[in-house]
């Protein structure tokens, strides 16, 4: 049986917030479905749209911009490059004028409150994120499709396995963490060498870099702007942004203009540990605070934990001087293959696995990146992530009011944290005294995704969200 190959571009995906699972897979799914019409050539036949959404979906869809995304995506909007200015505007026009440019070449009548339908009490058998579109034709006939939003971005269509991608003929087939360290044994390559070469099998090594440098670019720009943008969260809870006051606090209230001029700035604040502390802290911030303000972010693998990743990155920049194309692209090829170990062998979905799915998956991918690029063996490499999951095992996802705020946002400078020290631990560790492996807790954390009850699964019907009295506007 062929084992589910995962790119780098498959754990890092370029999007808008405020989730991967509620937003961007929602979003992926309405873009099939549209482009599933039109190739049965159907487009002009659909005189009505109707959106179902089920379980987790429903549940929390308001909050994560679940309506927002299947409407953005029935018009034909494209995550990566669609004016993150002009989500609300758009969506607001929808409703207003009750019309929705079908795969933006087909107007039709569309009522918000009828047509887009929350199933608060329904739940599909195969995943807790489903969606299900239906067209309704001239022909008094309707075609439909159900997708399910599986976590991290990834979408399945009902009847089908797999991403629909080509298999290609990988030189490292991997599955587990036994399996990378087998590779690794016997070429002596690091972990993000194996990952690179099995990139090969898919696009140039030109074309890999590049998109890899994109991520960056993004993760980059998204951080940037958080930290010099203050204000007030959208969705009713009255977050206060922090990042940008934080930054101000920690250089003083000098502008300056571009990513560049601002890390020397960074750097020439010393080095001490409360500075690096506070400094690594602000950088999951102000990525999470715009993942909650339909900002463009990477998901890393997850949007909810979108923060953690470009925080240990831009802590190794900074003060590990690690600012170099070639580390860059180590850090994220490293962390991309810990993220690919967990999904295979267990999941990235809160919806499936509570918030050690996403914020303890992502602080094993960074710790794991970071022991590399700081010299730290394979196997120091793989127990660093086994350190950084191993003590987030069991956390639960309570969103309070179904938005990826409280707790979400601080959760990312927890996550980053857990995450240099699981790295330092490593690099002060001899890997061959470890107790636990990898694949010991990427099993565990799938048992325990498992024995959870489904209220610490991104419903809010539980924790925090329940215990925290709120009142949210009506929508």
């Amino acid at each position: 049986m062929q084992s589910e190959q995962i790119s780098v571009f498959d754990i890092f995906k370029i999007g808008i917030g405020p989730s991967s699972s509620h937003t961007l897979g929602p979003w992926r799914a309405a873009q099939q479905f549209t482009a599933a019409v039109a190739g049965a050539g159907l487009l002009e036949q659909v005189v009505q749209v109707k959106i179902f959404l089920y379980g987790s979906l429903a549940k929390t869809g308001r909050g994560h911009g679940t309506d927002v995304a299947v409407l953005l995506g029935l018009i034909g909007a494209e995550p990566v490059t669609f004016d993150v200015s002009a989500v609300t505007p758009t969506v607001e026009q929808i409703r207003q004028t009750k019309q929705l440019n079908f795969g933006g070449s087909r107007v039709l009548s569309f009522d918000y409150a009828e047509d887009l339908v929350f199933l608060f009490n329904e739940t599909l058998p195969f995943h807790p994120n489903a969606v299900t579109f239906q067209a309704f034709l001239s022909t008094g006939k309707a075609f439909s499709g159900t997708y399910y939003s599986i976590g991290g971005g990834f979408v399945v269509r009902e009847g089908e396995t797999g991403s629909g991608k080509e298999p290609a003929d990988l030189p490292f087939p991997i599955d587990k963490a036994q399996d990378l360290l087998h590779w690794c044994r016997k070429t002596g390559l690091k972990v993000s060498e194996v990952v690179m070469e099995n990139e090969l099998a898919w696009r140039s090594e030109a074309e890999t870099r590049a998109g890899m440098l994109q991520l960056f670019s993004v993760m980059r720009d998204c951080m940037y702007r958080g930290c010099h943008t203050a204000g007030f969260l959208p969705g009713g809870l009255d977050v206060a942004r922090r990042a940008a006051s934080l930054n101000k606090k920690l250089i003083g209230t000098r502008s300056y203009a571009d990513y560049d001029t601002w890390i020397k700035a960074i750097r020439e604040g010393g080095n001490g540990f409360n500075y690096i502390l506070d400094w690594v802290s602000c950088f999951a911030l102000a990525v999470n605070e715009e993942n909650a303000s339909f900002g463009r972010v990477v998901t890393a693998p997850t949007n909810g934990a979108a923060g953690v990743i470009p925080a240990v990155l831009q802590y190794f920049i900074v003060f590990c001087d690690g600012f170099s194309e070639v580390k860059i692209l180590q850090f994220i090829a490293c962390a991309s293959e810990i993220g690919s170990i967990f999904k295979k062998g267990a999941t990235i979905s809160a919806a499936m696995g509570g918030c050690q799915a996403e914020i303890g998956v992502s602080s094993a991918m960074a710790a794991a990146a970071l022991t590399e690029c700081l010299g730290g063996s394979q196997r120091q490499v793989l127990m660093a992530a086994e350190i950084a999951m191993e003590h987030h095992l069991g956390l639960t996802c309570d969103p309070i009011g179904g938005l990826v705020q409280i707790p979400c946002i601080e959760r990312n400078t927890m996550g980053a944290i857990k995450a240099i020290t699981a790295s330092q631990l490593a690099l002060q560790t001899n890997p061959d005294k470890a107790k636990v492996s990898l694949d010991a807790v990427v099993n565990t954390m799938w048992e325990t995704a498992l024995d959870m009850n489904a209220k610490y699964k991104e419903t809010s019907d539980g924790g925090l969200a329940t215990n925290i009295p709120i009142s949210l506007p009506e929508c």
